[in-house]
């Protein structure tokens, strides 16, 4: 199980920004292209539905959600409301 390595709040320009990161194994970049797609999941008993839910919240509130990622290394998922 991978642990989160570092949690940050901070607001920049007016807007909240939330970074969580871990030190797992990281995506790779042909996962991190289709993370917020609906259905997809790389775990086999996924729904896929959760990471989707989370980017479309964001959007329709005006912020985003993005993931970085490097295998091996880090991946960094970073709200902005």
């Amino acid at each position: 199980m991978t642990a989160v390595r570092d949690v940050a709040l901070v607001r920049v320009e007016g807007q909240a920004v939330l970074e969580v990161a871990d030190d797992g194994p990281g995506l790779l970049p042909e996962v991190q292209d289709r993370i917020f797609v609906p259905f997809f999941s790389t775990k086999s008993g996924g729904s896929g539905i959760g990471l989707s839910l989370a980017h479309r919240i964001a959007r329709l509130h005006g912020g985003s959600l993005v993931v970085a990622s490097e295998p091996g290394v880090e991946t960094v998922f970073t709200l902005r409301l």
